[in-house]
């Protein structure tokens, strides 16, 4: 998102300042040029001299000083592509809201329009203030993108609202919103199924497959990033994802009864998910002990198909993709699912291979389309790869 891009990044005097850096080190990371600059009060938290070695450049702390243009704030305003003010005092919010523009950074941000994403930091009173609350608002309506403070432990030596989110999470969030300003998902609803799920045998021990929820969450990621409203049903935690709402579930059987439920105003469902197809006929109330001759039996039976349930009973308007798990012959088992399970795209996995797949963090895929035929797609990260599948989705009527 922000490689090759021209980013800004204001600091302002809070004692957060010290994030910045580590906020700088990413963009760079990220294949993006950084300029910062720095309100009076944030030179009290942190130096230009560290940011400007960090950068690579020098910092905006003055209009007057040390700049061979005169109006050194339009020439950094036309420049910009993003700006980021992290982290955001309620003063300089307060600020921005009335445009206010007295200052090196203000005047800066004023004359920019750029993309503008800003990170509240303050104690818990200061941001709930009815001014601060306000003014935080009429920035979001000004298209501001406003990065909710994260609770933690506070300056003032306890846990509350109002701690400056990680660095790293500010840009997971700002990418995500960024990509999704004008896409092509925006009000439509997407449910996602993630992660192998666990059938209980006792108290203790449960069936499940090698299914770590990668890519699953990979297209949730894709999703939220074209805009869309997701619903990620998943029985593994993994990273959160801005615009994803996650629902927790263990066996097939809670997949299904979430999964069916979530669908009646759903738009799309994608069955990601590895779901067992087998669970124990009976859950023993105890631990299973072992057994005087060695060995174990296990009477299983079927789990609902949740794929197959959901694609014979979709409406017309509604789209249904599922993911098969194969290790050969993959391109005929995959049509014949295709055509069981009802779906408007079925993508297939070779689980075989050991380089993608189960626990990677690339995969290489095969798209099935009624009518069309089979798109490979090379091996990839997992979130190249769900970004294709997602282009793929808009082409579904």
């Amino acid at each position: 998102m922000f490689k090759e891009k021209n980013v800004l990044v204001m600091v302002s005097g809070s004692v957060a300042a010290y994030k910045s850096a580590t906020l700088v080190r990413l963009l760079i990371k990220s294949g993006a040029q950084v300029r910062v600059g720095m309100t009076t009060a944030a030179q009290e938290f942190i130096t230009s001299k560290t940011l400007s070695i960090l950068s690579g450049n020098d910092v905006l702390t003055d209009l007057f000083v040390g700049h061979t243009s005169d109006v050194v704030h339009i020439d950094w305003a036309k420049w910009a592509d993003i700006i980021f003010v992290v982290p955001a005092t309620a003063n300089i919010i307060g600020k921005l809201a009335q445009g206010i523009a007295d200052d090196a950074v203000t005047t800066t941000i004023m004359a920019s329009i750029a993309d503008k994403i800003i990170a509240p930091a303050m104690n818990d009173n200061m941001l709930t203030n009815p001014a601060v609350v306000r003014n935080i608002e009429t920035l979001k309506k000004d298209g501001w993108f406003v990065i909710e403070p994260a609770v933690g432990f506070l300056a003032e030596g306890y846990s509350a609202q109002g701690r400056l989110p990680e660095p790293v999470d500010i840009l997971q969030q700002s990418a995500v919103r960024l990509r999704a300003k004008n896409g092509l998902l925006i009000g439509k609803k997407i449910i996602i199924t993630a992660g192998g799920t666990h059938e209980a045998l006792d108290p203790v021990r449960y069936l499940t497959n090698r299914s770590s929820g990668k890519m699953g969450y990979a297209l949730a990621r894709a999703a939220a990033e074209m805009g869309a409203d997701v619903i990620l049903i998943t029985t593994i935690a993994r990273e959160d994802i801005f615009g994803v709402k996650k629902i927790f579930v263990n066996s097939a059987q809670e997949m299904f009864d979430a999964s069916i439920q979530a669908f009646a105003t759903a738009d799309i469902f994608i069955s990601a998910a590895a779901v067992s197809d087998f669970k124990p006929a009976e859950k023993a109330i105890h631990k299973i002990k072992k057994q005087a001759n060695g060995g174990l039996t296990l009477r299983l039976v079927q789990n609902p198909d949740i794929l197959r349930t959901i694609g014979q009973s979709k409406k017309n308007h509604q789209i249904v993709i599922g993911f098969a798990a194969e290790t050969q012959e993959i391109l005929a088992h995959g049509q014949d699912k295709l055509i069981k399970k009802n779906a408007d795209m079925l993508i297939i996995n070779d689980v075989s291979r050991s380089d993608t797949g189960f626990s990677s963090d690339d995969n290489a895929v095969t798209i099935l389309i009624p009518g069309r035929l089979p798109e490979t797609l090379s091996k990839a990260s997992k979130i190249d790869i769900a970004r294709a599948i997602m282009t793929q989705v808009i082409t579904l009527k």
